[in-house]
Protein backbone atom coordinates (compact mmCIF):
# COMPACT_ATOMS: atom_id res chain seq x y z
CA UNK A 1 0.00 0.00 0.00
CA UNK A 2 1.41 3.38 -0.94
CA UNK A 3 1.30 5.62 2.10
CA UNK A 4 0.77 8.69 -0.06
CA UNK A 5 -2.66 7.34 -1.02
CA UNK A 6 -3.89 6.36 2.41
CA UNK A 7 -5.53 9.68 3.29
CA UNK A 8 -7.72 9.49 0.18
CA UNK A 9 -9.43 6.21 0.76
CA UNK A 10 -8.24 4.40 3.85
CA UNK A 11 -11.45 4.86 5.79
CA UNK A 12 -13.55 3.40 2.99
CA UNK A 13 -11.40 0.27 3.05
CA UNK A 14 -11.82 -0.61 6.69
CA UNK A 15 -14.68 -2.99 6.06
CA UNK A 16 -14.84 -3.56 2.30
CA UNK A 17 -13.96 -7.21 1.63
CA UNK A 18 -10.60 -7.28 -0.12
CA UNK A 19 -9.68 -9.60 -2.93
CA UNK A 20 -6.05 -10.37 -3.72
CA UNK A 21 -4.11 -7.53 -5.33
CA UNK A 22 -4.38 -9.24 -8.69
CA UNK A 23 -8.19 -9.06 -8.63
CA UNK A 24 -10.68 -6.41 -9.78
CA UNK A 25 -13.87 -7.87 -8.28
CA UNK A 26 -16.49 -5.16 -8.86
CA UNK A 27 -17.25 -1.91 -10.67
CA UNK A 28 -14.20 0.34 -10.14
CA UNK A 29 -12.12 -2.36 -8.52
CA UNK A 30 -11.28 -3.59 -5.00
CA UNK A 31 -11.72 -0.15 -3.43
CA UNK A 32 -14.84 0.59 -5.55
CA UNK A 33 -13.17 3.90 -6.44
CA UNK A 34 -11.03 3.20 -9.52
CA UNK A 35 -7.68 2.73 -7.74
CA UNK A 36 -5.28 0.04 -8.98
CA UNK A 37 -2.20 -1.33 -7.26
CA UNK A 38 -0.03 -4.01 -8.82
CA UNK A 39 2.46 -4.51 -11.64
CA UNK A 40 2.68 -1.54 -14.03
CA UNK A 41 -0.10 -1.17 -16.57
CA UNK A 42 0.67 -0.36 -20.21
CA UNK A 43 0.41 3.25 -21.33
CA UNK A 44 0.48 2.42 -25.04
CA UNK A 45 -1.76 0.05 -26.96
CA UNK A 46 -3.67 -0.28 -30.21
CA UNK A 47 -5.41 -2.84 -32.36
CA UNK A 48 -2.01 -4.35 -33.18
CA UNK A 49 0.04 -3.18 -30.18
CA UNK A 50 0.25 -4.79 -26.74
CA UNK A 51 -2.95 -6.81 -27.27
CA UNK A 52 -2.51 -10.15 -25.48
CA UNK A 53 -5.88 -11.35 -26.74
CA UNK A 54 -9.11 -10.07 -28.24
CA UNK A 55 -12.33 -12.02 -27.80
CA UNK A 56 -15.67 -11.31 -29.52
CA UNK A 57 -18.50 -11.12 -26.98
CA UNK A 58 -21.95 -12.23 -28.18
CA UNK A 59 -24.89 -9.86 -27.94
CA UNK A 60 -24.72 -6.42 -26.41
CA UNK A 61 -23.76 -5.27 -22.95
CA UNK A 62 -22.12 -2.29 -21.32
CA UNK A 63 -21.39 -3.95 -17.97
CA UNK A 64 -17.71 -3.55 -17.14
CA UNK A 65 -15.58 -6.70 -16.82
CA UNK A 66 -14.46 -7.95 -13.40
CA UNK A 67 -11.43 -10.14 -12.73
CA UNK A 68 -10.88 -12.67 -9.94
CA UNK A 69 -8.76 -15.79 -9.55
CA UNK A 70 -7.38 -15.67 -13.07
CA UNK A 71 -10.84 -15.42 -14.66
CA UNK A 72 -12.83 -12.60 -16.22
CA UNK A 73 -16.59 -12.29 -15.69
CA UNK A 74 -19.13 -10.11 -17.47
CA UNK A 75 -22.75 -10.05 -18.57
CA UNK A 76 -24.41 -9.61 -21.93
CA UNK A 77 -27.84 -9.66 -23.61
CA UNK A 78 -28.25 -11.86 -26.68
CA UNK A 79 -31.35 -11.33 -28.88
CA UNK A 80 -33.55 -14.41 -29.25
CA UNK A 81 -35.17 -13.20 -32.45
CA UNK A 82 -34.86 -10.69 -35.29
CA UNK A 83 -35.60 -7.61 -33.16
CA UNK A 84 -32.09 -6.98 -31.83
CA UNK A 85 -32.95 -4.28 -29.26
CA UNK A 86 -36.57 -4.64 -28.23
CA UNK A 87 -37.37 -8.32 -28.77
CA UNK A 88 -36.83 -11.20 -26.37
CA UNK A 89 -33.36 -11.18 -24.81
CA UNK A 90 -31.27 -13.93 -23.26
CA UNK A 91 -29.62 -12.24 -20.26
CA UNK A 92 -26.35 -14.10 -19.76
CA UNK A 93 -23.24 -14.36 -17.60
CA UNK A 94 -19.87 -15.32 -19.11
CA UNK A 95 -16.54 -16.46 -17.72
CA UNK A 96 -13.25 -16.27 -19.65
CA UNK A 97 -9.74 -17.45 -18.90
CA UNK A 98 -7.80 -14.27 -18.09
CA UNK A 99 -4.56 -15.59 -19.62
CA UNK A 100 -5.96 -16.82 -22.94
CA UNK A 101 -9.39 -15.20 -23.42
CA UNK A 102 -10.97 -18.63 -23.87
CA UNK A 103 -14.66 -18.72 -22.89
CA UNK A 104 -14.95 -21.21 -20.03
CA UNK A 105 -18.71 -20.97 -19.73
CA UNK A 106 -21.61 -18.87 -21.05
CA UNK A 107 -24.92 -19.38 -19.21
CA UNK A 108 -28.37 -17.89 -19.51
CA UNK A 109 -29.59 -16.34 -16.24
CA UNK A 110 -32.90 -14.74 -17.24
CA UNK A 111 -35.06 -14.40 -20.35
CA UNK A 112 -36.44 -10.91 -20.93
CA UNK A 113 -39.85 -10.86 -22.60
CA UNK A 114 -39.72 -8.30 -25.38
CA UNK A 115 -43.51 -7.86 -25.34
CA UNK A 116 -43.53 -6.51 -21.79
CA UNK A 117 -40.05 -5.03 -21.32
CA UNK A 118 -39.89 -1.25 -21.79
CA UNK A 119 -37.65 0.05 -24.56
CA UNK A 120 -34.17 1.19 -23.65
CA UNK A 121 -32.31 4.39 -24.45
CA UNK A 122 -30.12 4.15 -27.56
CA UNK A 123 -26.94 4.52 -25.54
CA UNK A 124 -27.92 1.82 -23.04
CA UNK A 125 -27.92 -1.99 -23.17
CA UNK A 126 -30.00 -4.73 -21.54
CA UNK A 127 -26.90 -5.77 -19.58
CA UNK A 128 -25.34 -2.61 -18.15
CA UNK A 129 -24.82 -3.28 -14.40
CA UNK A 130 -21.40 -4.72 -13.53
CA UNK A 131 -21.24 -8.04 -11.63
CA UNK A 132 -19.48 -8.71 -8.31
CA UNK A 133 -17.20 -11.61 -7.41
CA UNK A 134 -16.89 -12.39 -3.71
CA UNK A 135 -15.37 -15.62 -2.42
CA UNK A 136 -16.79 -18.45 -4.50
CA UNK A 137 -19.84 -16.53 -5.68
CA UNK A 138 -20.71 -14.31 -8.63
CA UNK A 139 -23.54 -11.81 -8.26
CA UNK A 140 -25.17 -10.56 -11.47
CA UNK A 141 -27.77 -7.83 -11.69
CA UNK A 142 -30.03 -6.84 -14.57
CA UNK A 143 -31.95 -4.02 -12.90
CA UNK A 144 -35.71 -4.45 -13.18
CA UNK A 145 -35.21 -7.86 -14.82
CA UNK A 146 -33.76 -9.40 -11.67
CA UNK A 147 -30.71 -10.34 -9.64
CA UNK A 148 -28.99 -13.71 -9.31
CA UNK A 149 -26.13 -15.47 -7.55
CA UNK A 150 -24.03 -18.09 -9.32
CA UNK A 151 -21.11 -20.19 -8.26
CA UNK A 152 -17.88 -19.64 -10.17
CA UNK A 153 -18.70 -22.54 -12.51
CA UNK A 154 -21.86 -20.74 -13.60
CA UNK A 155 -24.40 -22.77 -11.64
CA UNK A 156 -27.30 -20.67 -10.35
CA UNK A 157 -27.57 -20.62 -6.55
CA UNK A 158 -30.52 -18.25 -6.32
CA UNK A 159 -32.59 -15.80 -8.36
CA UNK A 160 -34.79 -12.89 -7.34
CA UNK A 161 -37.26 -11.22 -9.71
CA UNK A 162 -39.77 -9.92 -7.17
CA UNK A 163 -38.55 -6.31 -6.99
CA UNK A 164 -40.73 -4.73 -9.66
CA UNK A 165 -40.52 -1.11 -10.78
CA UNK A 166 -41.09 0.79 -14.06
CA UNK A 167 -37.65 1.46 -15.58
CA UNK A 168 -36.89 4.46 -17.73
CA UNK A 169 -34.25 3.91 -20.45
CA UNK A 170 -33.48 0.37 -19.15
CA UNK A 171 -31.17 -0.85 -16.40
CA UNK A 172 -27.95 0.79 -15.24
CA UNK A 173 -26.70 0.96 -11.66
CA UNK A 174 -24.57 -1.87 -10.26
CA UNK A 175 -25.06 -3.37 -6.79
CA UNK A 176 -22.76 -3.04 -3.76
CA UNK A 177 -22.00 -5.94 -1.41
CA UNK A 178 -21.87 -4.80 2.23
CA UNK A 179 -21.21 -7.58 4.71
CA UNK A 180 -23.95 -10.12 3.91
CA UNK A 181 -26.23 -7.77 1.96
CA UNK A 182 -26.44 -6.90 -1.73
CA UNK A 183 -27.68 -3.30 -1.95
CA UNK A 184 -28.85 -1.45 -5.08
CA UNK A 185 -31.14 1.31 -6.30
CA UNK A 186 -34.52 0.75 -7.94
CA UNK A 187 -35.04 4.30 -9.17
CA UNK A 188 -37.68 3.89 -11.86
CA UNK A 189 -40.28 6.17 -13.36
CA UNK A 190 -42.39 6.17 -10.20
CA UNK A 191 -42.14 5.18 -6.54
CA UNK A 192 -38.32 4.86 -6.48
CA UNK A 193 -36.74 2.84 -3.68
CA UNK A 194 -33.52 1.23 -2.47
CA UNK A 195 -33.37 -2.48 -1.65
CA UNK A 196 -31.11 -4.97 0.09
CA UNK A 197 -31.05 -8.70 -0.61
CA UNK A 198 -29.61 -11.34 1.66
CA UNK A 199 -26.47 -12.42 -0.21
CA UNK A 200 -26.85 -16.02 0.97
CA UNK A 201 -30.33 -16.73 -0.38
CA UNK A 202 -31.50 -13.66 -2.32
CA UNK A 203 -34.41 -12.84 -0.02
CA UNK A 204 -35.37 -9.19 0.47
CA UNK A 205 -33.88 -7.89 3.72
CA UNK A 206 -35.21 -4.35 3.50
CA UNK A 207 -36.80 -1.96 1.03
CA UNK A 208 -36.73 1.81 1.64
CA UNK A 209 -38.69 4.36 -0.44
CA UNK A 210 -36.76 7.37 -1.69
CA UNK A 211 -37.71 10.45 0.33
CA UNK A 212 -37.00 13.01 -2.40
CA UNK A 213 -40.05 13.58 -4.59
CA UNK A 214 -38.30 15.01 -7.65
CA UNK A 215 -40.29 15.65 -10.83
CA UNK A 216 -38.31 12.92 -12.65
CA UNK A 217 -37.75 9.90 -10.42
CA UNK A 218 -35.42 7.74 -12.47
CA UNK A 219 -31.68 7.35 -11.86
CA UNK A 220 -28.98 4.72 -12.34
CA UNK A 221 -26.43 5.22 -9.59
CA UNK A 222 -24.22 2.58 -7.94
CA UNK A 223 -23.95 2.80 -4.13
CA UNK A 224 -20.70 3.37 -2.27
CA UNK A 225 -20.14 1.88 1.19
CA UNK A 226 -18.07 4.00 3.57
CA UNK A 227 -17.29 4.15 7.29
CA UNK A 228 -17.72 7.34 9.31
CA UNK A 229 -16.80 7.57 12.99
CA UNK A 230 -16.86 3.79 13.29
CA UNK A 231 -20.27 3.32 11.65
CA UNK A 232 -21.07 2.07 8.17
CA UNK A 233 -23.04 4.03 5.61
CA UNK A 234 -24.18 3.35 2.06
CA UNK A 235 -24.16 6.56 0.03
CA UNK A 236 -26.57 6.45 -2.90
CA UNK A 237 -27.36 9.50 -5.04
CA UNK A 238 -30.67 9.64 -6.88
CA UNK A 239 -33.09 12.10 -8.39
CA UNK A 240 -33.42 15.23 -6.29
CA UNK A 241 -30.65 14.41 -3.85
CA UNK A 242 -28.21 12.00 -2.24
CA UNK A 243 -29.07 9.85 0.78
CA UNK A 244 -26.82 7.85 3.12
CA UNK A 245 -28.43 4.68 4.47
CA UNK A 246 -27.73 2.35 7.37
CA UNK A 247 -26.82 -0.83 5.46
CA UNK A 248 -28.31 -3.12 8.13
CA UNK A 249 -31.77 -1.53 8.26
CA UNK A 250 -32.16 0.78 5.26
CA UNK A 251 -32.86 3.74 7.55
CA UNK A 252 -31.73 7.17 6.37
CA UNK A 253 -28.72 8.68 8.13
CA UNK A 254 -28.33 11.98 6.26
CA UNK A 255 -29.33 13.54 2.96
CA UNK A 256 -28.50 16.51 0.75
CA UNK A 257 -30.90 17.95 -1.83
CA UNK A 258 -29.87 19.11 -5.31
CA UNK A 259 -31.41 19.75 -8.72
CA UNK A 260 -30.85 16.70 -10.90
CA UNK A 261 -32.14 13.34 -12.15
CA UNK A 262 -30.93 10.34 -14.16
CA UNK A 263 -27.88 10.27 -11.89
CA UNK A 264 -25.21 7.81 -13.05
CA UNK A 265 -21.74 8.53 -11.54
CA UNK A 266 -20.69 6.48 -8.51
CA UNK A 267 -19.50 8.62 -5.59
CA UNK A 268 -15.97 8.53 -4.17
CA UNK A 269 -14.86 9.16 -0.59
CA UNK A 270 -11.77 10.55 1.09
CA UNK A 271 -10.32 13.60 2.82
CA UNK A 272 -13.38 13.47 5.07
CA UNK A 273 -15.67 14.21 2.11
CA UNK A 274 -18.02 12.37 -0.25
CA UNK A 275 -17.75 13.57 -3.86
CA UNK A 276 -20.61 13.07 -6.30
CA UNK A 277 -22.30 14.46 -9.38
CA UNK A 278 -25.94 15.55 -9.43
CA UNK A 279 -27.06 14.28 -12.85
CA UNK A 280 -29.13 15.84 -15.63
CA UNK A 281 -29.81 18.50 -16.88
CA UNK A 282 -27.19 20.82 -15.38
CA UNK A 283 -24.78 18.66 -13.37
CA UNK A 284 -22.92 19.91 -10.34
CA UNK A 285 -20.06 18.29 -8.50
CA UNK A 286 -20.64 18.32 -4.74
CA UNK A 287 -18.31 17.71 -1.79
CA UNK A 288 -20.24 16.67 1.33
CA UNK A 289 -19.17 16.00 4.91
CA UNK A 290 -20.83 12.65 5.78
CA UNK A 291 -20.97 13.08 9.57
CA UNK A 292 -24.38 14.71 9.81
CA UNK A 293 -27.88 13.53 10.68
CA UNK A 294 -31.09 14.26 8.80
CA UNK A 295 -31.29 16.90 6.08
CA UNK A 296 -27.84 18.54 6.00
CA UNK A 297 -28.22 20.43 2.72
CA UNK A 298 -27.53 23.78 4.36
CA UNK A 299 -24.79 22.66 6.75
CA UNK A 300 -22.60 19.89 5.29
CA UNK A 301 -21.90 20.82 1.65
CA UNK A 302 -18.24 21.88 1.60
CA UNK A 303 -18.29 23.12 -1.98
CA UNK A 304 -20.08 22.85 -5.33
CA UNK A 305 -18.69 23.08 -8.86
CA UNK A 306 -20.86 23.50 -11.94
CA UNK A 307 -18.28 23.78 -14.71
CA UNK A 308 -17.67 20.56 -16.70
CA UNK A 309 -19.20 18.24 -14.08
CA UNK A 310 -19.81 14.73 -15.48
CA UNK A 311 -23.20 13.24 -16.29
CA UNK A 312 -21.95 9.65 -16.71
CA UNK A 313 -18.26 9.11 -15.75
CA UNK A 314 -17.55 8.73 -12.03
CA UNK A 315 -14.97 10.99 -10.37
CA UNK A 316 -11.56 9.74 -9.21
CA UNK A 317 -9.89 10.71 -5.93
CA UNK A 318 -6.10 10.36 -5.64
CA UNK A 319 -4.60 11.80 -2.47
CA UNK A 320 -5.72 15.41 -2.24
CA UNK A 321 -6.58 15.72 -5.93
CA UNK A 322 -9.95 14.96 -7.49
CA UNK A 323 -10.04 14.10 -11.21
CA UNK A 324 -13.05 13.84 -13.50
CA UNK A 325 -14.00 14.08 -17.16
CA UNK A 326 -17.16 15.61 -18.58
CA UNK A 327 -19.25 13.75 -21.13
CA UNK A 328 -17.98 16.22 -23.73
CA UNK A 329 -14.36 15.34 -23.00
CA UNK A 330 -13.04 18.05 -20.68
CA UNK A 331 -10.80 16.55 -18.00
CA UNK A 332 -10.32 18.45 -14.74
CA UNK A 333 -8.04 18.20 -11.72
CA UNK A 334 -8.88 20.12 -8.58
CA UNK A 335 -8.10 20.41 -4.89
CA UNK A 336 -10.44 17.94 -3.21
CA UNK A 337 -10.65 19.90 0.02
CA UNK A 338 -11.42 23.31 -1.49
CA UNK A 339 -12.72 22.71 -5.02
CA UNK A 340 -10.05 24.99 -6.50
CA UNK A 341 -9.21 23.91 -10.05
CA UNK A 342 -5.58 23.11 -10.93
CA UNK A 343 -6.16 22.35 -14.61
CA UNK A 344 -8.92 21.72 -17.13
CA UNK A 345 -8.09 20.31 -20.57
CA UNK A 346 -10.03 18.97 -23.54
CA UNK A 347 -9.24 15.33 -24.33
CA UNK A 348 -11.39 15.24 -27.47
CA UNK A 349 -14.39 12.99 -28.03
CA UNK A 350 -17.29 11.96 -25.78
CA UNK A 351 -16.91 10.08 -22.49
CA UNK A 352 -19.07 7.69 -20.45
CA UNK A 353 -16.49 5.34 -18.89
CA UNK A 354 -15.05 6.14 -15.47
CA UNK A 355 -11.32 6.88 -15.17
CA UNK A 356 -8.74 4.73 -13.39
CA UNK A 357 -5.60 5.56 -11.39
CA UNK A 358 -2.45 3.43 -11.52
CA UNK A 359 1.21 4.15 -10.68
CA UNK A 360 1.00 7.93 -10.92
CA UNK A 361 -1.16 7.94 -14.05
CA UNK A 362 -4.80 8.61 -14.87
CA UNK A 363 -6.42 6.45 -17.56
CA UNK A 364 -9.41 7.84 -19.47
CA UNK A 365 -11.44 5.99 -22.13
CA UNK A 366 -13.63 7.75 -24.69
CA UNK A 367 -16.81 6.48 -26.30
CA UNK A 368 -14.85 6.27 -29.56
CA UNK A 369 -12.46 3.73 -28.00
CA UNK A 370 -9.56 6.12 -27.46
CA UNK A 371 -7.55 5.62 -24.30
CA UNK A 372 -5.87 8.78 -23.02
CA UNK A 373 -3.20 8.48 -20.31
CA UNK A 374 -2.16 11.57 -18.37
CA UNK A 375 0.24 12.12 -15.48
CA UNK A 376 -1.43 12.51 -12.11
CA UNK A 377 -0.61 15.85 -10.56
CA UNK A 378 -1.32 19.56 -10.42
CA UNK A 379 0.15 20.16 -13.89
CA UNK A 380 -1.47 18.63 -16.97
CA UNK A 381 0.80 16.29 -18.93
CA UNK A 382 -0.50 13.86 -21.55
CA UNK A 383 1.60 10.70 -21.71
CA UNK A 384 -0.10 8.64 -24.42
CA UNK A 385 -3.10 8.42 -26.73
CA UNK A 386 -4.31 5.03 -27.93
CA UNK A 387 -7.09 4.02 -30.30
CA UNK A 388 -8.94 0.70 -30.58
CA UNK A 389 -11.29 2.27 -33.16
CA UNK A 390 -14.35 0.65 -31.53
CA UNK A 391 -17.19 2.13 -29.53
CA UNK A 392 -16.58 1.87 -25.77
CA UNK A 393 -18.85 2.83 -22.88
CA UNK A 394 -17.79 0.28 -20.24
CA UNK A 395 -15.11 1.20 -17.71
CA UNK A 396 -11.64 -0.32 -17.44
CA UNK A 397 -10.79 -3.32 -15.30
CA UNK A 398 -7.17 -3.81 -14.26
CA UNK A 399 -5.44 -6.84 -12.78
CA UNK A 400 -1.91 -8.25 -12.64
CA UNK A 401 -0.40 -5.68 -15.00
CA UNK A 402 -3.18 -5.91 -17.60
CA UNK A 403 -6.01 -3.63 -18.68
CA UNK A 404 -9.30 -5.22 -19.73
CA UNK A 405 -11.25 -3.08 -22.16
CA UNK A 406 -14.76 -3.91 -23.29
CA UNK A 407 -15.86 -2.46 -26.61
CA UNK A 408 -19.14 -2.82 -28.44
CA UNK A 409 -18.17 -6.19 -29.93
CA UNK A 410 -15.01 -7.37 -28.17
CA UNK A 411 -13.16 -7.77 -24.90
CA UNK A 412 -9.44 -6.95 -24.96
CA UNK A 413 -6.61 -7.84 -22.62
CA UNK A 414 -3.95 -5.16 -23.06
CA UNK A 415 -0.51 -5.60 -21.49
CA UNK A 416 3.04 -4.55 -22.20
CA UNK A 417 4.90 -7.31 -24.05
CA UNK A 418 7.41 -9.10 -21.85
Amino acid sequence: MKHTLLPAFAFSLLFVSFSPAADWPEFRGPTAQGLYEGPPLPIKWGREQNVVWKKPIPGTGWSSPVVAGGKVYLTTAVPKGEDLRNGDQSLRALCLNADTGKVLWDHEVFVQDGRTAPKIQAKNSHASPTPIVHGNRLYVHFGHQGTACLDLDGKVIWKNRELKYPPVHGNGGSPELVDDLLIFSCDGGSDPFVAALNAADGKVKWKTPRSFDYFKHFSFCTPLAIEVNGSKQVVLPGSGGVIAYDPKTGEEIWKVAYEGYSVVPRPVYGQGLVFLSSGYDAPQLLAIRPDGKGDVTNTHVAWRLKRDAPLNPSPLLVGEELYFVSDKGTATCLNARTGDVYWSESLGGAFSASPLFADGKIYFLSEQGRGVVVKAGKQFEELARNDLKERALASYAAADGALYIRTEKNLYRVQTSK
